[in-house]
């Protein structure tokens, strides 16, 4: 009686169903790559590189900071946010390389990289680790790849992504750390 009273609790944890609770963090990491499109502006009207180690590596240590206030394991939150860092580069790298063939960017306001765009990364950063803590169970789960595959097809599907679109290969690696 007592087993079955447990195993009723801990079922009732975690009774919403893997995809579903990994569909917020497959979101999340979606918005902060819709932002590398006001990133690349930036850097395209700033003609700085896509690459900016010091600027990576503080966002890095920032997020293992606040993952390790969390109870998250720090090397769980640096490949994390490595891979959204990298996934980033990837969608600004496509950008600029097409403005570039082209001789300009398309008609844009350009949003200020450090007062604007950086706050709105901070936010999804806050975002990003209370959705690897809320999904802890699913990313040590046996069947976590799947679930997030799951999750990030649901996504390029409701979304209208085709799976070789740059934002779709950039969202499955963005998330590609996620499960161990």
């Amino acid at each position: 009686m007592i087993a079955v009273m447990a195993m009723t609790s801990v079922c009732d944890g975690i009774a919403q169903p893997a995809v579903s609770q990994l569909q917020p963090l497959v979101e999340t990491s979606a918005r902060r790559l819709n932002l590398a499109r006001e990133v690349a502006f930036a850097k395209w009207e700033n003609g700085t590189a896509v690459e900016d180690p010091p600027r990576e590596e503080h966002v890095i240590a920032s997020a293992v900071s606040e993952g390790m206030a969390e109870g998250l394991d720090p090397a769980v939150v640096s490949r994390f946010f490595r891979a959204q860092i990298e996934a980033n580069k990837v969608v600004q790298s496509s950008l600029l390389s097409t403005w570039h063939r082209a001789g300009k960017a398309p008609d844009h306001q350009t949003k200020d990289l450090t007062t604007t765009i950086r706050p709105q990364l901070d936010e999804i950063q806050k975002r990003l680790i209370e959705e690897l803590v809320s999904t802890k169970p699913v990313r040590v789960s046996a069947t976590c790849r799947l679930d997030l595959a799951t999750a990030v097809s649901g996504y390029l599907t409701t979304h209208q992504l085709s799976a070789v679109d740059v934002q779709a290969t950039a969202l499955k690696q963005s998330l590609a750390a996620f499960c161990p």
